[in-house]
């Protein structure tokens, strides 16, 4: 599955590298891959792959789940597929708390001590889906864990799940998709070695122009 996921993201350059030219992060950092996974939504067979691996990913890690929660905005479309595919109701967790109506952070019906699982398009430093499961903690419910679509990997990421006491499962993850692009010859196989060093620690960018 790792795999096949991630020769459907490279196909359609939802996941696209870009060694020698690096894309530059909002926090400045320099990035050798550019990812989009909204553009599964426009490509039906990958979305497809994306939505049923999903789905798998939870009936094989999280089979008591009750309810998913998509993160604002890219998890939402991915939740609500897979809770149908599923079965399953489904909501978000807005990024904050509505200033009009009812004020809701949370949208769509959840009871304290029911069993979330949490969908994410991308994991990276893992900041934005903790504030999401913080969220759904406080109003009581019992977070499973999470599945996204793709991970780095990154250590920060990984410190920072493990704090928290957060489980992620991924479709596929940088180093499958790094290895998958040199393989097709979206990429050098030289440069494999730059996208891993740049995974490893993301402000050293020695790895630039070698």
């Amino acid at each position: 599955m790792e795999k096949r996921i991630a020769e459907g993201l490279l196909s359609i350059k939802a996941v696209f590298f870009r060694p020698e030219e690096p894309f530059i992060w909002a926090s400045g950092i320099k990035s050798p891959v550019y990812c989009d996974n909204r553009l599964t939504l426009t490509a039906p067979a990958v979305r497809q792959d994306v939505e049923e691996g999903l789905a798998e990913l939870i009936r094989r890690h999280y089979p008591e789940a009750e309810v998913l929660m998509g993160t604002s905005t890219a998890g939402i479309a991915h939740a609500a597929i897979t809770a149908h595919l599923m079965g399953l109701p489904m909501g978000y967790v807005r990024s904050g708390a509505k200033d009009h109506g009812r004020g809701n952070q949370i949208e769509g019906k959840l009871e304290p001590g029911q069993k979330v699982v949490v969908v994410e398009d991308l994991i990276s430093t893992a900041g934005s889906v903790l504030e999401v499961v913080n969220v759904l903690r406080e109003a009581g419910a019992d977070v499973l864990g999470v599945v996204s679509i793709f991970t780095y990997g990154m250590k920060k990421g990984l410190e920072r799940l493990a704090a928290a006491e957060v489980k992620n499962v991924s479709l596929t993850n940088f180093d499958v998709i790094a290895a998958t692009a040199a393989e097709a010859g979206y990429i050098r196989p030289e440069d494999v070695a730059k996208l891993i060093a740049f995974r490893d620690n993301p402000s050293d960018e020695s790895w630039i122009g070698k």
